[in-house]
């Protein structure tokens, strides 16, 4: 029987709202967190708070606007271009990006009753940011308990999941079809299958793409 708590950290994408299915299917009470942080792919905020809506779950919103005053990045600054070059972090990773968005996260979910912190960060597909790591986040998760004298568990369900196993999740959860039309991933802000050319686009469609011929094929990833 369904009996704890979950706060979701939610940016209205592919990762996070299949993340928020699989919550709302595990846990007796979900909520999601949602941050600000000046993207310029601003339209995630009005995705996050429509699935928010469809679904009937409470969302917090938190202005993190800081993060672009003290990193900047090209996901917050239109003067630097989306690249990755060989050897370098990609220029989207914003530096403290997930430290800050996890630890604000665990102060709202102590407030709220909440043990359990989802959140869609993956190893397998992680774009070159050590921030989605699983040491990092089963190294922050011992830094919380102790900072806060609560048992926090950080949950990552896609930890170990490729992006199309992630859209195999979805379909699993009932979710497919709703995560692709409603989810945004795109850098340049266009829902749905997006731009086709950023590199979170590409990663979206790449793993689509390798989960719709298995599926066609009858096969499981």
């Amino acid at each position: 029987m369904k009996s704890e708590k979950a706060v979701v950290v939610f940016s209205g994408g592919q990762d996070s709202t299949t993340c928020l299915f699989q919550a709302i299917r595990q846990f007796e009470t979900v909520e999601v967190i949602t941050f600000d942080y000046g993207q310029r792919h601003k339209l995630e905020l009005t995705s996050a708070a429509r699935i928010a809506a469809d679904l009937n779950i409470k969302q917090h919103v938190l202005d993190m606007s800081l993060i672009n005053q003290l990193a900047p990045n090209a996901l917050t600054r239109d003067d630097i271009a989306i690249e990755q070059k060989e050897g370098e972090l990609p220029s989207t990773f914003v530096d403290g990006r997930n430290l800050l968005f996890l630890s604000f996260a665990a102060v709202l979910a102590k407030q709220q009753g909440a043990r359990h912190i989802v959140t869609g960060v993956s190893q397998s597909d992680f774009s070159g940011y050590p921030d989605c790591r699983d040491v990092f986040i089963k190294s922050l998760n011992v830094t919380l308990n102790l900072a806060m004298n609560y048992e926090f568990v950080i949950d990552t369900p896609l930890m170990w999941l490729t992006k199309a196993q992630t859209w195999q999740l979805a379909d699993d959860l009932g979710a497919y079809d709703y995560v692709r039309e409603n989810t945004l991933t795109c850098y340049n802000g266009i829902i749905a299958d997006g731009c086709g050319e950023c590199p979170a686009c590409l990663l979206r469609s790449n793993g689509l793409r390798e989960y719709e011929a298995a599926r066609i094929e009858g096969r499981r990833l």
